[in-house]
């Protein structure tokens, strides 16, 4: 059933890419413990110990300040349809913001998304699987538009002017540093 494995294997690989869905979880040592569902298009594999996923704009950045002081991330796919599986990546993330050096490379993998705000890119050093007997299946419908929508309506100063007002700080009052390169 489960199994601990030190990087990601073919059949992983293609499990990830048929997922919608998948899930974030950081913390520091001293702050709250943040999960975060996410979809759209944006996760990627570079290799069986490298994967990133682009972040947009949201309410809160709370993933991001919690990457900056304490690197650790587990990513979580479940399968919802056909057989049964949990599939997690755990290991070390760093942030990449627009005004990074590496922004542009990584950004690249990812179709242009309004409201772009981070890549993710984790070194994973564990993958685990276990059973999902217990995940309930779930059909597909599509994909949300309203972010999208509202993220074009803003447009860049309105994105910039949303992170200034809304994304600086974590719910623990950790910077978030999204506008350093301002």
């Amino acid at each position: 059933m489960g199994k601990q494995i030190p990087e990601l294997e073919e059949q992983h690989i293609k499990f990830i890419a048929a997922q919608k869905l998948f899930f974030v979880g950081t913390a520091t040592a001293d702050s709250r413990i943040n999960v975060s569902p996410k979809g759209m298009d944006s996760f990627r594999v570079l290799g069986p110990n490298r994967v990133i996923w682009l972040n947009v704009t949201g309410s809160g950045n709370e993933t991001s300040a919690h990457i900056q002081q304490d690197g650790r991330m587990t990513v979580m796919f479940c399968a919802f349809t056909g057989k049964p599986l949990i599939l997690r990546l755990y290991g070390q993330a760093r942030v990449i913001h627009p005004y990074d050096a590496d922004w542009d490379e990584l950004f690249a993998h990812f179709p242009s998304i309004p409201g772009a705000r981070q890549v993710f890119d984790l070194s994973v050093d564990l993958v685990q699987t276990s059973c999902g007997m217990a995940v309930p299946f779930f059909d597909y419908v599509e994909e949300r538009e309203q972010l999208i929508n509202w993220a074009s309506k803003q447009g860049e100063a309105g994105i910039h002017q949303y992170w200034h007002d809304k994304n600086q700080q974590s719910l623990d009052d950790i910077p978030t540093n999204i506008l350093d390169g301002e």
